[in-house]
């Protein structure tokens, strides 16, 4: 597709969303900001929760495309992820149907699936793998996959769903040098699930190209992904740090880590 110029960032403010804000213009995107909390040097970023149909309206008119990121990023009680992350999540596809926007790129999360076990044999998982949610948290980003599923195949839409992994500007366990998505390859993701090519929902996975990496990245390669760093250049100041972990660590025996022992 041509490549989108005016994007909708949802969540704007939060850590991911301040990432963009900062790294996607460079690609020649012009943002809308959204976030139900002012969002730092965006005057004119619409400060509303995704309940508000009126400003949810007024956010997705006129845009090439959505990049959704809004919602609460980590467990919490079932009322608050519902309200937040299903019921949002919802309004804001529905909204942007309803105006005719044509691409979503959804943050979805490793956490659809965490309670799929790591292959004994090493190898990475396929982004066919079956959800396994394993919080609430990560029950509504299946939900928001299968969301975007029903919407590319009733209404059309090309929606990417990114599974991330761990965002953080340098990886700080020994689990994320498996799963470490950094601030540039992040934006380098997005961009290409904004103009890469799309028929109906897509997966993809969501880190950097890291030499421990234990998911496929073939799906986001075939939309333009290209990687460019790797946690492994952390390897030996992290695992200096926190030395290696027993083998029955759920931190590295489930995808989800220790996402797998919430408490309900």
């Amino acid at each position: 597709m041509d490549r989108p110029r005016r994007v909708l960032l949802t969540g704007a403010a939060g850590r991911i969303g301040s990432c963009l804000r900062e790294l996607l213009p460079a690609y020649g995107y012009r943002l809308r900001c959204f976030d139900r909390l002012p969002v730092p040097g965006e005057p004119d970023a619409i400060t509303a929760d995704l309940r508000d149909a009126e400003a949810l309206a007024a956010a997705v008119d006129g845009v090439d495309a959505v990049v959704h990121l809004a919602g609460i990023p980590g467990e919490a009680p079932f009322a608050d992820i519902l309200a937040a992350n299903i019921d949002g999540t919802y309004r804001l596809y529905d909204a942007a149907r309803a105006a005719g926007v044509r691409r979503i790129v959804y943050a979805s999360s490793n956490h659809a699936v965490g309670f799929t076990e790591r292959p004994a044999d090493g190898g990475t998982v396929p982004v066919d793998t079956p959800q396994r949610p394993d919080t609430y948290y990560g029950l509504s980003k299946c939900f928001g996959e299968n969301l975007a599923s029903l919407y590319a195949d009733r209404h059309g839409m090309e929606t990417v769903s990114l599974r991330i992994g761990s965002f953080t500007d340098e990886p700080r366990s020994v689990r994320m040098l498996a799963t470490w998505l950094s601030p540039g390859d992040c934006a380098r993701l997005v961009h290409a699930a904004l103009t890469g090519p799309v028929s109906g929902h897509t997966v993809v996975y969501g880190i950097s190209a890291n030499t421990r990496a234990w998911w496929d990245l073939a799906s986001a390669r075939a939309l333009g992904y290209r990687p460019v760093d790797d946690a492994e250049a952390f390897a030996a100041k992290v695992i200096a740090e926190h030395g290696e972990p027993a083998a029955d660590d759920p931190e590295l025996r489930y995808l989800g880590g220790s996402f797998t022992q919430a408490a309900p």
